[in-house]
């Protein structure tokens, strides 16, 4: 489905310089690449992904702690 948008003229050419710095085939396509990092942003998936190690839990919790 197509839609038509109004866009004031800078927003345009805004648009036009994203689509050509994400290399996208449509505005549509640079649009969806925008949302998608903007998305990605907040995403909290495999931010601890660098701390499974023990050593970076020494320390965390002690003996006591556990039942």
């Amino acid at each position: 489905m197509t839609t038509t948008v109004q866009i004031q003229d800078d927003t345009l050419e805004l648009l036009k310089k994203v689509k050509e710095e994400t290399k996208s085939a449509s505005y549509d396509e640079a649009i969806k690449k925008i949302v998608l990092m903007r998305v990605a942003e907040k995403s909290l998936g495999g931010y601890l992904s660098g701390c499974s190690s023990k050593d970076n839990y020494k320390g965390v919790r002690d003996k006591r702690d556990r039942f």
